[in-house]
């Protein structure tokens, strides 16, 4: 079965679909002119400032909904995705995680636009929308809107569950020496407690750990850059040039031709920032906005500070530290970076104190992506047992081996993303006609 899958991912996640998601990115960026480009500045304003619009329909404000999708998105794959894509590809492959971020900043603009566009408001006066909203709605596909709600709350239960718990039981254990089974009880605990309440709920705990996590994950970084300081001009060197040729065999690293470069950065590029693949606009139909483009600006922002910011960080700390080539991947090669500039075993306490809380965090997002994804398909009677099922799916991810949950995640991310990337370029010219209507009447 292992085999089998792996197979079927490696079909799912071949060149076609990282294709048509870098180039959805790119034919967005273009059409739009380069929004995200012009309009960063004020993007970060409306998010980290300004935060929320008074008397607008939503259920949580423009920054907490940001916070939860970030808290999705900000996990494991920020920590140890960025390591593997580096001990895999080489320095170059942080080059073209960048060009994903950049071109994806496009693409999670123009899923809120459609997500806010095509939202609705349930019998409780809580809002709903996503990629099975604006595929019934929007394009008019309501058996493709079913099939992505079907992959998303498949999804949930695997990247944005059992992983992220796994990940965190094993880095608690190799940390402080505490059992799996303890981790995993007080996790659902902690995870349950928050989902009771729902996305308010959750839009308040997130806005609050988000920002804390983000900040001393980027402080913790920062601190290994300065440390190794001397070494930046060199880094951004071996970026810049061994993003577009053959990287050589240094020590325990094997080397990388062009291609695999390319693969290794856009690949994991996109599984930090999940552009494209549907999951965030959930989280963005929920803010309170008058104007699908004023949340759309804000949700541009996740990719933004996800990859340029916090998956640099991670680069240039392994980069600078000067430990590629020690034959070591994921987690492990991040901590042996943060082991060079902190003392004694603070290095690995500190990646693994962020892995905790970046876990927890996607398990908060994801919960959220499952539940309404659930909700869509079978109304809302089903959103109570399956927080309950979510909930006891936590504890389970900390006590088992995860070898098959990874790739059929895989699977899964892949499976939703195509029927998103449909209404994307299908309603590409809904979205910049709802972008002209915004600057044409706030000019």
């Amino acid at each position: 079965m292992e085999h089998t899958l792996n197979e079927i991912r490696d079909i799912i996640w071949g060149v076609p679909l990282i294709a048509l998601l870098v180039g959805t990115g790119i034919y967005l960026t273009f059409l739009l002119k380069g929004l995200q480009f012009r309009k960063l500045y004020h993007s970060l304003w409306l998010a980290l400032v300004k935060r929320k619009e008074e008397n607008s329909e939503g259920d949580i404000s423009h920054f907490q909904a940001l916070m939860t999708a970030l808290a999705a998105t900000v996990g494991t794959g920020n920590i140890a995705g960025v390591a593997t894509a580096i001990a895999i590809g080489g320095p170059g492959a942080l080059f073209w995680m960048w060009i994903t971020g950049l071109f994806g900043m496009a693409t999670k603009y123009a899923e809120a636009v459609l997500a806010v566009k095509y939202r609705i408001k349930d019998k409780n006066g809580n809002m709903s929308g996503g990629p099975m909203y604006y595929l019934a709605n929007g394009m008019n596909i309501k058996w493709l809107g079913a099939l992505f709600a079907v992959f998303a709350a498949v999804a949930a239960f695997g990247i944005g569950n059992m992983v992220q718990s796994n990940s965190v039981a094993d880095a608690v254990k190799y940390s402080f020496n505490i059992p799996v089974e303890a981790t995993g009880i007080i996790l659902a605990i902690a995870t349950g407690l928050v989902l009771l309440g729902g996305i308010k709920s959750i839009g308040k705990v997130t806005g609050i750990l988000v920002p804390l996590m983000v900040i001393f994950y980027f402080l913790a970084a920062l601190f290994v850059v300065i440390i190794h300081i001397d070494q930046i001009p060199s880094v951004i060197s071996h970026v810049l040039v061994e993003a577009f040729t053959d990287t050589a065999a240094v020590g325990g690293f094997a080397g990388a031709t062009i291609m695999l470069t390319i693969r290794s950065g856009i690949s994991r590029g996109v599984f930090s920032n999940e552009s494209g693949l549907g999951s965030a606009p959930i989280a963005a139909a929920a803010a309170q906005t008058k104007h699908p483009v004023t949340q759309a600006l804000v949700s541009m922002t996740q990719t933004f500070i996800d990859t340029i910011i916090i998956c640099s960080m991670t680069g240039f700390a392994i980069l600078v530290s000067d430990v590629l080539g020690t034959g070591l991947t994921g987690a492990t090669l991040t901590q042996k970076a943060f082991e060079t500039a902190l003392p004694g075993q603070w290095g690995g306490i500190v990646v693994s104190i962020g892995l905790i809380f970046f876990a927890y965090s996607t398990i908060l997002g994801w919960s959220y992506y499952g539940e309404k994804s659930v909700e869509y398909l079978l109304g809302e009677k089903s959103v109570k047992p399956y927080r309950l099922l979510f909930v006891i799916i936590v504890f389970v991810g900390a006590i088992v081996k995860l070898d098959l949950v990874w790739t059929f995640a895989d699977i899964m991310n892949g499976l939703m993303a195509l029927p998103n990337l449909i209404a994307l370029l299908g309603l590409s010219g809904m979205v910049a006609a709802e972008t002209r209507n915004y600057f044409n009447n706030s000019d």
